[in-house]
């Protein structure tokens, strides 16, 4: 919005001339980055106070550690703040003909709703579980295609007219049309390493990053700043991805497909990390307010989806290790429980508890020290993800 309002001015005002800075991407973006983070600061007291008196608290299992019963009551739905903030920001910053940085928006807010739904079941209708999975995975599933299926044509083209033609154009050649090869899935740390996927096979990978990202950062979500910290790490390092895919020439020197209007994906990142150190202000130990299903699912799935966007599927997974980690410890949990108690009519467990920040705490380790260190985890392997751009 304020990238067209200083075009106007500049229109009606050519002796302006300090109104140009408004056009780098980089000052938007660092500015981005300031709004958010004092739209989250000021507001967050006020929005804390509300959940308070709305009595709008986490409910906490009974099979939950028992340090953890404490935090019972704690407001959660916190997360809606940081949408609130990463919206703002972004909408103040962006570019508003930009495809991407809607589509973004679009995933964010519909992972939003769905997590906003499933914490009202926990804190209204008393149900710690809140929405059946079921459920919530089948809106995720919803939404996730929808995503994947524009983003399969919408990555192999430059706008969206020259999107429709190809949509329609695969129609017509009986669903087999293959897509350009910026759309092709890249290995990092090799040059020319990729694999054609096709539409399909685009739609089911993308479909399977944004679902199982979004759910991944959900897992995480399990204690005081824990799933705060790498989003922000992670979303800071992927929006770099952002501006150099979008960037001709950065994009050529680096090895990169080349992707118009990537970069303007910059500004959601930048806003992203603002608005999640804000609410880490209020969620470091021990927090004044949790995040909710309505941050996290939200979050992550917008992860997803800029990773699907800049073509860095895998090193999103690389550099949120922990959020897989997590996820594939529930995943053999749970599995390995089942598979167990039907062939020796008793589950056993291989982890203390899942999901793994939990075995932790089981271990001996406190809640602090599981924390930072998984955050100093997460900033290892952000750094490996970010070397992947010249070591190819």
């Amino acid at each position: 919005m304020l990238l067209s309002l200083t075009e106007w001015l500049q229109v009606l005002h050519p002796e302006w001339g300090f109104l140009r800075v408004f056009q780098y991407l980089t000052f938007r973006s660092v500015m981005a980055a300031m709004t958010a983070l004092l739209i989250g600061l000021a507001l967050g007291p006020a929005l804390i106070r509300k959940l308070t008196e709305l009595k709008i608290g986490q409910p906490i299992r009974d099979y939950a550690m028992q340090s953890h019963l404490t935090k019972r009551g704690t407001p959660t739905m916190g997360g809606a703040l940081i949408l609130l903030a990463i919206g703002v920001s972004t909408l103040l910053w962006f570019d508003w003909s930009n495809r991407f940085v809607w589509i973004v928006m679009i995933v964010t807010t519909g992972f939003g709703a769905i997590g906003w739904a499933d914490d009202w079941r926990k804190v209204v209708h008393k149900d710690p579980e809140g929405m059946p999975s079921r459920e919530k995975y089948f809106w995720q599933s919803v939404i996730g295609l929808i995503a994947a299926l524009y983003l399969a044509f919408s990555v192999s083209e430059t706008n969206n007219l020259r999107v429709l033609e190809l949509f329609f154009r695969w129609i017509g050649s009986g669903f087999s049309n293959d897509l350009p090869p910026k759309a092709d899935l890249i290995v990092p740390f090799f040059k020319t390493v990729s694999y054609p996927l096709g539409v399909w096979g685009f739609i089911v990978l993308s479909y399977i990053v944004i679902v199982g990202t979004s759910n991944a950062v959900n897992l995480t979500d399990g204690l005081d700043g824990l799933a705060i910290m790498p989003v922000v790490m992670v979303g800071s390092v992927m929006g770099i991805f952002c501006y150099v895919t979008g960037n001709a020439v950065f994009s050529k020197y680096l090895l990169l497909p080349h992707i118009p209007g990537a970069g303007e994906l910059l500004i959601f990142c930048a806003a992203m990390a603002g608005a999640g150190l804000a609410f880490l202000w209020f969620n470091a130990y021990p927090a004044e307010v949790f995040m909710g299903d309505v941050g996290a699912l939200a979050l992550g799935g917008a992860l997803g989806t800029i990773a699907v966007i800049v073509r860095q599927e895998i090193v999103l997974a690389l550099m949120g290790g922990v959020f897989v980690l997590e996820a594939l410890s529930v995943m053999v949990q749970v599995g390995y429980f089942k598979y167990t108690k039907k062939k020796f009519g008793e589950g056993r467990r291989i982890f203390l508890m899942a999901p793994l920040h939990h075995h932790f705490e089981k271990s001996g380790w406190k809640e602090t020290q599981v924390v930072v260190r998984f955050w100093i985890i997460t900033m290892l392997l952000c750094l490996l993800g970010l070397s992947s751009l010249k070591l190819r």
